[in-house]
């Protein structure tokens, strides 16, 4: 799941894909802007066919994160 999350991050984001890892944020490690983040958001669910919780969506910080997410919707 984590190889898919990180091609779709670096459809977004021009980063190579080895730096994103789990423990890496979102913002301050990959760069990813708040219109990345909704793009990135918009695609998992596109990929992965479920539905992210816009409450949760804040709380949304590391790759590991959407990972967490995405666990729990299957």
């Amino acid at each position: 799941m984590l190889e898919k999350l990180r091609e779709i991050i670096c459809d977004y984001v021009e980063i190579d894909p080895e730096d994103v890892t789990e423990e890496a944020s979102l913002r301050n490690d990959i760069g990813a802007t708040s219109f990345d983040l909704m793009n990135i958001a918009v695609a998992v669910e596109r990929e992965y066919h479920v539905s992210l919780p816009d409450s949760q969506l804040p709380t949304v910080k590391t790759v590991g994160d959407i990972l967490a997410l995405l666990e729990a919707r299957e």
